[in-house]
């Protein structure tokens, strides 16, 4: 039962406790109560073309034409909270989430179809990578990995040797030259060398849990989580260094801007902002408590939050403008 409320913490702190490993299907939401501001939120995508599509609480699917001014909720079946979204490209979509459930959109996330759902597993799906060419990696918990090479339309389950004790994956993203990165439960990292075919554990500098991770622009990596922590490798995990944000809050999702900045988000409303790659962080987030899980880059000196109020934006101070 510990394990399950901690899968719950891993996707969101405030996320609805009762979907998490329901193994009942909560009928669909009617249509008074599509509005995003209603809803909790745990992750957004942006395509090079613009278009946002934002994932959250019992299978919400929005998407925004205008930097996320107006959202039309999109057309799914699947009512399991959904965790993770990724962009292929313009039309190919993915999202996965609770109830092992996968979903792919082949018009730029107008529709989905349902991939792959396994509710009697109770094993949450919280971390998703994929790339142009349609490799894809998706992470979740007891160790769960799946793999797909066709961009999402087909997937497999592999076992990792490196994580014996099965614990909870929240992130996989790439690092370059083949390389792989997976963050998890109580400091797991894993990372691979051979494009994901083999994973082997790396030594961890914290025992607590991270909940997300980000490919830096400089080539490093950042790995962020429990209690504010934020680590920094700049050779590909054989070392990390930790950064002080001066927060104690958990930190959930993060973005690198286009002009190579940092915005991680997180419990307790905190937005932080590097223009150092990560190797400092300025607070920006103004008296509210809410939980933030995720950022989108909208242009216009503005970012997109996605959290347990739906979406918000929020004005950035201008790069040449932030102290550090």
């Amino acid at each position: 039962m510990n394990r399950a409320i901690g899968v719950l913490f891993v996707a969101f702190v405030l996320a609805a406790t009762a979907y998490a490993f329901s193994t009942r299907s909560d009928p669909p939401m009617p249509p008074s109560r599509t509005l995003i501001s209603h809803l909790q939120m745990l992750d957004v995508a942006e395509s090079a073309a613009g278009r946002l599509v934002a994932v959250g609480e019992r299978g919400s699917i929005f998407l925004s034409d205008d930097r996320g001014g107006n959202w039309r909720a999109a057309v799914s079946s699947s009512t399991a909270t959904l965790t993770a979204v990724r962009f292929i490209d313009g039309e190919r979509v993915l999202a996965v989430g609770h109830d092992a459930v996968i979903l792919r959109s082949e018009d730029g996330g107008e529709n989905w179809h349902l991939v792959q759902s396994e509710p009697e597993a109770e094993e949450p799906l919280l971390g998703l990578w994929v790339d142009a060419s349609g490799q894809g990696f998706a992470v979740g918990a007891y160790g769960r990995f799946l793999a797909t090479t066709d961009g999402g339309s087909s997937w497999a389950a592999r076992a990792l040797d490196a994580n014996e004790e099965a614990l909870h994956l929240n992130a996989v993203l790439a690092l370059g030259g083949g390389r792989f990165l997976i963050a998890g439960e109580a400091g797991t990292l894993l990372r691979s060398e051979d494009g994901g075919e083999t994973w082997q554990a790396l030594e961890s500098p914290y025992a607590g849990s991270f909940f997300s991770a980000l490919t830096l622009s400089d080539g490093g990596a950042l790995v962020f989580g429990m209690r504010g922590h934020v680590f920094r490798t700049e050779d590909g995990g054989d070392t990390w260094v930790e950064i002080g944000t001066g927060v104690q809050s958990s930190l959930f999702g993060g973005r690198v801007l286009a002009d190579g900045r940092l915005v991680l988000v997180g419990q307790s409303g905190v937005v932080l902002v590097s223009a150092e790659q990560g190797r400092s962080f300025v607070r920006l987030d103004g008296p509210d408590r809410r939980v933030r899980a995720a950022v989108a880059e909208i242009g216009g000196g503005e970012i997109l939050l996605v959290g347990e109020e739906g979406v918000e934006r929020m004005a950035l101070p201008s790069a040449t403008g932030e102290k550090s």
